[in-house]
């Protein structure tokens, strides 16, 4: 399943992804396009609506209707998934991709056995017998730092904690060595410490086995401590991408600039919050041209046009005002 060397394990194309509703077609992911390379981890952020989670649904097919993928290119060690029929995708889900959602609770069935569960998803991919399909079961558990792995099979979802409820969800997922791992949010309900052990995981994971991982979420300081790439969604587009190190420190979106100056870690204490004015607007509701620019206090009446992706090396930015020498131009004048 490992891709070449340098080649992209997931190489995805102007994806659209649209609802159908009363008002017509909304589209909720509009135009995205990144790769992914064997054992990277790239970190997807955006507000609550942005289109972060069902970009990544998208990518397993996992839209239902009144959705539908309008229209793009996902390939998978040079697959095309879309189009795909659903016996052909159930085939590749968990075996080549797969998925950690947000809440193992609404994942795990509370009437099977950690074990169970395990080696039900074992069989949907491997024959295996009994003994075997326990031992690879445990040795996942182990991975992601479950301790007393074999007992813990007998375990059920309620017996464990939060954190181990998750590891247990990311276990499953890695059971088959997918090459990629999309994960939405995994650790928002956790505490910090929870969160720092299984982001450590993650990185390992990628580290010794090669799974590229896409990182869904809202938390700008959890992505900067996990992806080696960011990409900035809004409103369903990518506003901004490059290397996390280079986005966090010069983004050149105002989007990606408020994101940042929002995190309680950029205010000083006793001070309030900074936030971004307004709110996401709504799909059936997008302004004309940039839909950032209600919300940007650079916006002039260029932003009436929808912006181009603007390429430079790895970084791009889709704005007719980047921030950088032109923000401080702006700012001098």
């Amino acid at each position: 399943m490992t891709p070449e060397t340098g080649k992209p394990v997931l190489e995805v194309e102007n994806l659209q992804t649209e609802f159908a509703t009363a008002k017509g077609a909304l589209r909720a992911v509009d135009g995205v396009s990144f790769s992914l390379s064997p054992g990277e981890i790239i970190g997807l952020v955006g507000e609550s609506g942005s289109g972060k989670s069902v970009t990544g649904f998208s990518l397993l097919g996992l839209i239902d209707a009144p959705g539908r993928i309008a229209g793009g290119s996902v390939k998978l060690n040079g697959t095309e998934l879309v189009g795909m029929s659903p016996q052909e995708l159930r085939k590749r889900r968990g075996k080549e991709i797969a998925m950690i959602f947000q809440d193992p609770i609404a994942t795990l069935n509370p009437l099977l056995t950690i074990g169970q569960q395990m080696e039900m998803a074992l069989a949907a991919h491997e024959t295996l017998s009994r003994r075997a399909a326990a031992e690879k079961s445990a040795e996942a558990l182990a991975r992601v730092g479950i301790p007393s792995a074999r007992e813990r099979l007998k375990s059920y979802p309620h017996e464990f904690s939060g954190g181990m409820r998750q590891r247990a969800a990311i276990a499953i997922a890695l059971l088959h060595r997918p090459a990629v791992v999309v994960a939405d949010e995994p650790t928002t309900a956790l505490d910090v410490s929870i969160q720092a052990q299984i982001i450590h995981e993650m990185k390992a994971l990628a580290r010794d086995y090669g799974v590229a991982m896409i990182w869904i979420s809202h938390d700008l300081a959890v992505v900067s401590a996990l992806a080696s790439r960011i990409l900035v969604m809004y409103a369903g587009r990518l506003v901004e991408q490059g290397p996390s190190a280079q986005v966090l420190r010069d983004p050149r979106h105002p989007y990606t600039r408020g994101l940042i100056d929002s995190l309680p870690s950029a205010t000083v204490p006793g001070q309030m919050l900074t936030q971004i004015p307004g709110s996401m607007p709504s799909l059936g509701a997008l302004p004309p041209g940039c839909a950032f620019a209600p919300r940007c206090s650079y916006a002039s009446d260029a932003c009436g046009a929808k912006p181009d992706m603007v390429q430079a090396g790895r970084r791009g930015w889709r704005c007719v005002h980047p921030l950088g020498t032109e923000h401080k131009e702006r700012a001098a004048s």
